[in-house]
């Protein structure tokens, strides 16, 4: 897959686009994506995706940002997996969200990437005020195919629902809508070793790690480190205990205190929820806890 940020570099014949914001690539996103591969393929013509680098809250709601689902290098490789051929990430700023929706087609669309064909989802709105959607593109005289939104148990499929089951911790409805399983992923960084001291070393990842952070609490999972995957009880939260500490997420891999991981970039895959958040009166009572949670990872993941 080829990335770009802009136009100057691109240089190409024809294309078969999808346009979206794609902040959780989730089932529903998958589907489109999906059809407009199938569709290049069939033709023979590169896919093309154009997104964006933030979330367009960032200048057009800057209070009222929501916490990405996915980091943007998160979403480069699922774009790959996906098929995709051409990545166009464009800046969201100011210049970008004032150009109105038939300019946006024509730079990009026409005269930028010569979509032959052009897919998105069916409540899609793009350009100035939002006022562009899948009737000012074939208005502009492309070939646009919109896609219904898919549902689970009788819930829509949206980054909106995966956010909010990730903000109460139900990592395991989210992976029914993500279609995978929920990831952060960062560089292990050194943190004050106190799992270590008392038995339990776990791997710090960085604050500024990409995938959301689910709701405080212990998740039964896996750590993926140099293609080694291991189980793992993943704590998410503030060590208020033993002395607060920004929110982060540790992974201790089980039954392992032989790994040296600082500086090393771990992914961490959530499969269950072990408990709720709770502060210990003592490091005694947090030892037993731990030893619990980690003996119900243990058969969770069995």
């Amino acid at each position: 897959m080829q990335k770009y940020s802009d136009l100057t570099q691109l240089s190409i014949q024809k294309t078969v686009v999808s346009i979206g914001k794609y902040d959780a690539l989730h089932l529903g996103h998958q589907h489109i994506l999906k059809s407009m591969v199938e569709n290049a393929r069939s033709n023979s013509l590169p896919a093309a995706v154009v997104t964006f680098d933030r979330h367009p809250n960032h200048v057009l709601k800057p209070d009222q940002i929501p916490v990405s689902v996915l980091g943007n290098g998160q979403r480069q490789q699922i774009f790959k997996q996906l098929g995709v051929d051409i990545l166009l990430e464009l800046e969201f700023d100011e210049h970008l969200a004032s150009l109105s929706a038939e300019d946006f087609v024509e730079k990009y669309l026409i005269t930028g990437l010569h979509a032959q064909k052009v897919f998105v989802g069916e409540h899609f709105r793009f350009g100035a005020g939002g006022l562009g959607d899948s009737q000012v593109i074939s208005d502009q005289g492309l070939d646009v195919e919109s896609i219904s939104h898919l549902s689970i148990d009788g819930e829509k499929v949206s980054t909106t629902n995966i956010r909010i089951a990730l903000e109460m911790g139900e990592v395991e409805t989210c992976a029914k809508m993500l279609g995978r399983n929920h990831t952060t992923t960062g560089l292990v960084e050194q943190g004050r070793q106190l799992g270590r001291t008392l038995g339990f070393p776990t791997a710090n990842l960085a604050r500024n790690s990409e995938g959301m952070l689910p709701a405080d609490g212990v998740y039964a999972g896996y750590l993926h480190v140099d293609g080694e995957v291991y189980p793992a009880a993943h704590s998410v939260g503030t060590n208020d205990t033993v002395g607060e500490i920004p929110r982060l997420v540790e992974s201790h891999a089980l039954g392992r205190d032989d790994l040296e991981l600082y500086g090393k970039l771990a992914t961490v895959e959530y499969l269950y929820k072990v408990r709720g958040w709770r502060k210990f009166d003592s490091v005694d009572e947090l030892v037993m806890q731990v030893n619990k949670d980690i003996e119900k990872s243990l058969s969770l993941l069995s």
